[in-house]
C-alpha cells in the first residue's frame, strides 16, 4: 500500500524538489502551504505561488493558517528573549512547535502518515526502534542544527528527502525536470522580519520602546550611552560608537541595570557555559559526555565535555575557549555527524 506523505511547500526550490522526489518513490503526496501572518505579500499572492507549485508537481496543495500559533510560539518568544537580553533563534523553536507540531497535526487530519520538509538533514531508525538525526550530505547547507529539538515521536513522522543531496544537485533536478520555484529567495533565520531593525519590530508588536542607558567596560568604566539594549547581541561590534585604540565588542547585555557591557576581542572568549531546556535525541547521559558542540549555526563544532546537571540541563566545558557564546542561542551536541541533542545557552 502506498504511503501518504504531506510536504510543507513554501514555493522554494528545496520543498518543491522534496515533493518531486517523494512522487518518484511511489508515494501519495499532497502539499501544505502555511501562512504565518507575516508574509511580505498579501495572502492571495502566497496562495497563487503555492498553487503554481501544486500545478507543476501535479499534487493538491492545502492552505493552512497557523498565524495565531506562530505569533504565540515564535514571535512572542523572539520578542521576550530580546527584551530579556538574549539572542533568540526562531528556527530552533519553529521546527518542533509549528512545522512538526501544528502543521504535522493538520497533515495527519488530512490523512498523512508523515510530514516531509526541504531540510538538508537525515533521519534514520536503528534495530531497537530509536530514531537518529544526522547531518545532511551538503556540509554548507546542513540544517541538522535547526532540528535538534525534535522529539523521538516527531522524528518518527519526519521525512527529509534532500538529506543525501547537495544544493547543486537539487538545482540540477529542478532544471532537468523543468520545475520552477515560485520563490527564489533563500530562507532566513528571522523570516518574519523583512525590513527595519529588531527593536522597531518588537515595538510594533506592542513591546516597550527602546530605553537609553549607559555603556560600561568589563572593568566598570562608563564610556558612552546606548539607545536600547535589544539592538545588541554578544559579539557585536557595530553600533557601539565609542572611540578607542581597538574596537569594542559587546561582551554582555545587563538588562537588570540597562547597561551594555563591552570589552576587547579577548574578553569575548568563554571557557564554559550552561545549557538549559535540552532535548536529548540520544539517551540522556548519566555521566560526563565528550562531544562536539556547535554554539551558532555558522560556527564549526568544537570539542567539549558535557557535564549533566539535571535531565535537561548541563554545563559545557570547551576544550579551548570560544568566542561570543551567546545566551539564548542554541547549543547542539554532535557525535560525528549524529545530533545527540540541543538546548539553549543560559545567561552566566
Amino acid at each position: 500500500m502506498k504511503r501518504t506523505v504531506a510536504v510543507a511547500v513554501s514555493g522554494g526550490v528545496d520543498s518543491m524538489i522534496a515533493a518531486h522526489i517523494l512522487k518518484q518513490d511511489d508515494t501519495n503526496v499532497f502539499g501544505l502551504h502555511f501562512l504565518t501572518g507575516f508574509e511580505p505579500a498579501p495572502a492571495g499572492r502566497g496562495a497563487l505561488s503555492a498553487n503554481s507549485i501544486g500545478d507543476q508537481l501535479g499534487i493538491p496543495v492545502h492552505m493552512v493558517d497557523v498565524s495565531a500559533d506562530f505569533k504565540r510560539s515564535v514571535v512572542d518568544y523572539f520578542s521576550a528573549a530580546y527584551l530579556a537580553g538574549e539572542t533568540p533563534n526562531p528556527c530552533i523553536v519553529c521546527n518542533p512547535s509549528i512545522k512538526f507540531g501544528v502543521l504535522l497535526r493538520h497533515a495527519q487530519d488530512l490523512g498523512a502518515e508523515h510530514l516531509a520538509t526541504g531540510h538538508y538533514a537525515v533521519v534514520g531508525r536503528d534495530a531497537a526502534g530509536r530514531y537518529h538525526l544526522s547531518k545532511g550530505a551538503d556540509a554548507r547547507k546542513d540544517q541538522s542544527y535547526f532540528l535538534a529539538r525534535l522529539t523521538q515521536a516527531q522524528l518518527a513522522l519526519a521525512r527529509f528527502p534532500l538529506g543525501g543531496l547537495t544544493k547543486a544537485e537539487v538545482r540540477e533536478i529542478a532544471v532537468r525536470t523543468g520545475l520552477q520555484p515560485a520563490v527564489t529567495d533563500e530562507s532566513q533565520d528571522v523570516c518574519f522580519i523583512k525590513t527595519g531593525s529588531y527593536a522597531a519590530f518588537i515595538a510594533s508588536m506592542g513591546g516597550p520602546p527602546p530605553e537609553p542607558g549607559l555603556i560600561e567596560t568589563v572593568d566598570g568604566e562608563i564610556i558612552g550611552r546606548h539607545q536600547g539594549l535589544h539592538a545588541f547581541t554578544v559579539g557585536q561590534r557595530r553600533g557601539i560608537d565609542c572611540p578607542a585604540a581597538e574596537p569594542y565588542y559587546v561582551v554582555r547585555v545587563d538588562t537588570a541595570r540597562n547597561r551594555l557591557i563591552v570589552g576587547w576581542k579577548k574578553d569575548l572568549m568563554t571557557a564554559e557555559c550552561r545549557v538549559a531546556r535540552i532535548n536529548w535525541i540520544a539517551p540522556p547521559p548519566e555521566e560526563l559526555l565528550h562531544a562536539r558542540v556547535r554554539v551558532r549555526y555558522r560556527t564549526p563544532e568544537t570539542p567539549a565535555t558535557v557535564i549533566p546537571l539535571s535531565a535537561d540541563s548541563a554545563r559545557v566545558r570547551f576544550e579551548s575557549p570560544q568566542a561570543a557564546v551567546t545566551p539564548g542561542q542554541a547549543a547542539v551536541f554532535y557525535d560525528g555527524d549524529e545530533v545527540l541533542g540541543g538546548g539553549f545557552i543560559s545567561k552566566p
